[in-house]
């Protein structure tokens, strides 16, 4: 069992920035992708960005070049640092460890303009 707690949602005027944080209970970095995922109300959830394994990286278009996901492996925790936010990026998101299939309770980010 793995368990994924985020933090550093909250609201932010648009142009400004967060870190969202996802501390695992241990680490699983070593064998499993982590992926940042956000769900807007009334839409699917969708991913915004994942490091794999081995610490390769990508992005949903609507996020490259102002969001950067990146990871600790001493302190077992994946980090969002989310630039030039926009009210659309508005949304409750989540982290997911793909190997495992666990998701963390996610945390929200309301982006005002």
């Amino acid at each position: 069992q793995v368990q994924l707690v985020e933090s550093g949602g909250g609201l932010v005027q648009a142009g400004g920035s967060l870190r969202l944080s996802c501390a695992a209970s241990r680490n699983i970095f070593s064998i499993s992708a982590m992926g940042w995922y956000r769900q807007a109300p009334g839409k699917q959830r969708e991913l915004v960005a994942a490091i794999t394994s081995g610490g390769s990286t990508n992005y949903a278009d609507s996020v490259k070049g102002r969001f950067t996901i990146s990871r600790d492996n001493a302190k077992n925790t994946v980090y969002l640092q989310m630039n030039s936010l926009k009210p659309e990026d508005t949304a409750v998101y989540y982290c997911h460890a793909d190997f495992f299939g666990y998701w963390g309770q996610g945390t929200q980010v309301t982006v005002s303009s």
